[in-house]
Order: structure tokens, then C-alpha cells, then sequence
């Protein structure tokens, strides 16, 4: 019980909104610190052809950005929710001494999770962009889990629940995309291009847990 109370005590209302104009430590998009990806662009139009991921689902997800902009908060405190219900997701944020959940780690987390959705939501699919992928996935794994963030919890994001957590996500996500006047056609729309961009990005993410040459 102590374990749930200490990541709910990170829902703080107002901790986060999706300011592009504020820094947000250890988010480094387009930075030169960022390796470049080992998979290409024209891997990425490939994989995206095979996700049926086209022009329609892009003007889409622009198109939630303007939906999405000021309810970041209010998504974050579902999903942060769900993970605090969830033992299996909440073990990742816990501190490896303590065995609670670290505050600080989980907060700055969340403010590069509100940036993520605009991200998303505004992602051009250029080289930085893929890039930026493949350093999430690194962060899930044991080759940079707790580095950003100078955190000490577990080595790294068991790779099953990634793909997994592409359904609450963007479950949740659908009530979001219902209001500031959207249709129920254009929610149809919107939401499966979530959906579609969720599990691109969770593929791209899987790179570093894949042995070579079998990604």
C-alpha cells in the first residue's frame, strides 16, 4: 500500500503542462548528444508501410496536437494511475534500496511523457526524430535505464510490457480526443493513428533488446 501511496503522490495537479518553451532536463531531441539510430529512414517508410501508417494518419495526429495541448496533465494522471494499480509497471520506478518509488525519478519522467505527446502528436519523421527512437529505447533498457536521471532503481523496462502498454495508452487516450469539439468520425480517425504511431514507436524502441542483425 505504501508502494501505491508513494507514486500517487506524484499526481500532483499542475506539476506538468506540455511547454515547448521550457526546458525539460534530459530531454535532448535534436541535441548532437544523441546517437544516430542504426536503423534508416527508409527502414522507418518500410516499417510505417507495414503499419498501413500513411499521409491521412500524419494530418491526424496534427490534428490532436491542438486537442491535446492543454489536457496533458489531466492524461498524465491516468496513466501515471494505471501504473501505480499495476505492480508489474510500478517496480520500474521504485528505488532499488528503498524498495519505494522514487519521487524525483518519476517526475522527471512524467515531464518528458507530457512533451512525448505533442511529440507524437507533431512528429515529422525526419532523421532527428528517428534518432531521438532509438535514445527512448536505450532509456527502457539496461544500457541507459537511470542514466538520464541519475536514478536508482531497476536496470532496466522489461521489454514485453512496452508493446504492451500501447493499448492502455491509447485506450485512455480516446475520452481526451472527444472534447474541444472533434467528431465521433474524426475520434475514429485520430485515435487509430494513435494507435498505429504508438506500436511504430514501440517497435523502434525494441532495437536495443534485439540481438544483431535480427532487429
Amino acid at each position: 500500500m505504501s508502494f501505491l501511496k508513494s507514486i500517487l503522490s506524484a499526481l500532483k495537479p499542475g506539476i506538468v503542462q506540455a511547454d515547448t518553451a521550457a526546458p525539460i532536463p534530459g530531454y535532448t531531441h535534436g541535441q548532437a548528444s544523441v546517437a544516430r539510430a542504426p536503423y534508416s529512414l527508409d527502414d522507418l517508410a518500410s516499417l510505417q508501410k507495414a503499419l498501413l501508417f500513411n499521409d491521412e494518419d500524419v494530418q491526424a495526429l496534427r490534428q490532436s496536437a491542438a486537442i491535446l495541448a492543454d489536457q496533458t496533465d489531466a492524461i498524465l494522471d491516468v496513466w501515471y494511475g494505471f501504473v501505480a494499480s499495476t505492480p508489474e509497471l510500478v517496480v520500474f520506478f521504485g528505488n532499488t534500496r528503498t524498495g519505494e518509488p522514487d519521487p524525483v525519478y518519476l517526475e522527471a519522467v512524467r515531464k518528458r511523457f507530457a512533451r512525448w505527446i505533442l511529440d507524437t502528436a507533431e512528429a515529422n519523421y525526419d532523421q532527428a526524430w528517428l534518432d531521438y527512437q532509438y535514445e527512448i529505447g536505450l532509456r527502457h533498457s539496461k544500457f541507459k535505464k537511470n542514466k538520464t536521471d541519475g536514478a536508482q532503481s531497476t536496470a532496466q523496462v522489461n521489454f514485453r510490457y512496452i508493446p504492451a502498454l500501447t493499448i492502455p495508452i491509447t485506450t485512455t487516450l480516446k475520452p481526451f480526443l472527444a472534447k474541444h469539439g472533434a467528431s465521433a468520425a474524426e475520434v475514429e480517425k485520430i485515435h487509430a493513428a494513435w494507435v498505429k504511431s504508438v506500436l511504430l514507436q514501440s517497435i523502434l524502441w525494441s532495437q536495443p533488446y534485439i540481438r544483431d542483425g535480427e532487429f
